[in-house]
């Protein structure tokens, strides 16, 4: 797939199975997330790799969550299931690193490009997934499971796996209203 066609045709896929990426697929994965943008070479991220007794793991991890948030019984009893909808999660993570000249927003955005480079790369080699953020991302008892510091952040859940539906294709969307060009 041509670098240009996979970013004009991305389109995230919330339906997931096995296989996941492994091996040099993986690899290769975490190695676009790494050459994202990075100010300073500060490298203000941290990926948590999660399958198997993982994706339970982090299944306990959103419960225990929805249990201290005092969530209705449906949503604890829903919280353990959700990295299941995957085999493979990879939890990104704004590392924030006290830097004159590079703010905190500036590493946020860092590491979203980290982890939107490794949905990429993941597509790029056969893979589908999506990034998921939601309640669990912001949650002060989850941050503290993935030991984040005060200024750190969770910058979402990225499932990845293989897509069990036909790719769903959106429609371009108009530059009207976005762009702006100035001669």
């Amino acid at each position: 797939m041509l670098a240009i066609d996979l970013l004009l045709t991305r389109s995230s896929q919330p339906r997931l199975e096995a296989p996941a990426p492994s091996g040099d697929a993986l690899n290769n994965i975490i190695q676009a997330g790494l050459r994202a943008p990075d100010h300073k070479c500060l490298s203000p991220w941290r990926f948590v790799v999660c399958q198997g007794q993982g994706l339970i793991k982090l299944g306990q991890i959103f419960e225990q969550a929805a249990k201290l948030n005092n969530e209705d019984e449906k949503v604890i009893t829903r919280a353990p299931q959700l990295p299941l909808r995957a085999p493979m999660v990879i939890v990104g993570i704004c590392e924030y690193k006290a830097c004159d000249g590079v703010p905190r927003v500036e590493q946020i955005a860092s590491a979203a490009c980290a982890l939107s480079a490794m949905q990429m790369a993941a597509v790029a080699q056969g893979f589908q997934g999506i990034w998921r953020t939601g309640k669990y991302a912001q949650d002060q008892y989850v941050k503290n499971a993935f030991d984040c510091a005060e200024q750190d952040e969770i910058m979402g859940f990225l499932y990845l796996g293989t897509s069990c539906l036909k790719t769903m294709q959106k429609p371009a969307k108009s530059q009207n209203g976005f762009v702006q060009y100035w001669d």
